[in-house]
């Protein structure tokens, strides 16, 4: 079990990384204030009627950077700072949100497959690890009924990874069609759209890391079960 330690030691590491860069980020471009005034409440509402969005409401949440999409209920949910500020990272923030509820009028496909696959991961994600150590604690034991139970929770995992993939483009896809419409309505001079895409850089970096973390992991517990046959 060495290799899993090691592995998640440096996931670890390269995760704080990427997250304590990412508040870094937020915090510089939450002092590149707009020029055109406007909240990250209006920058996402205004997002919103520009596409034809006229069912999805702009409400604000509490936390730090808790901002999401609520597609059950269609509802961008945007922190306390950012729904009232009025700043480069406040506006990439809340066009980013507002990127998934155009994914989801359009029928995003990428969107689309994570949503079917929520059910699933919501129940592998609970039971993965503890199938995994179950499976290895009666492996060694010599138990074949453990080395069954091992792969049953590597496959529970694999799923895990898998939806960890398919956020990606999603999340990339959001990010790109934010930029692209501050860009294209002039919401945004060029020093607030450079600051907004460098904070929405660092945020894609979040789910880049967690998905190859996932996968390292993912191989790791294989290359185990592999060899465990041999």
């Amino acid at each position: 079990m060495m290799g899993y330690y090691v592995i998640a030691g440096v996931i670890f590491l390269v995760s704080s990384y990427v997250s304590n860069k990412l508040k870094s980020k937020f915090k510089h471009y939450s002092n590149v204030h707009l020029q055109n005034g406007m909240s990250g409440a209006e920058i996402a509402q205004k997002m919103l009627d520009d596409n034809g969005i006229r069912d999805v409401k702009v409400i604000s949440t509490k936390g730090q950077l808790t901002d999401h999409y609520n597609p059950r209920n269609k509802t961008v949910n945007l922190s306390e700072v950012v729904y009232s500020q009025r700043n480069a990272a406040a506006a990439a923030v809340a066009a980013h949100e507002v990127g998934h509820a155009v994914q989801h009028a359009t029928a995003y496909s990428w969107l689309t497959m994570r949503s079917k696959i929520v059910p699933a991961v919501g129940i592998a994600s609970k039971l993965s690890n503890l199938v995994i150590m179950v499976g290895l604690g009666l492996s060694f034991t010599g138990s074949l009924l453990g080395n069954t139970i091992f792969l049953i929770g590597i496959i529970l995992f694999a799923v895990t990874t898998l939806f960890a993939f398919i956020t990606l483009p999603v999340e990339y896809d959001a990010s790109n069609r934010a930029l692209a419409w501050l860009e294209d309505n002039r919401m945004v001079n060029q020093e607030e759209y450079n600051g907004a895409k460098d904070a929405l850089k660092w945020a894609a970096r979040t789910y880049l890391v967690a998905a190859l973390g996932s996968l390292a992991t993912l191989l790791y517990f294989i290359s185990m079960f592999l060899g465990r046959r041999d």
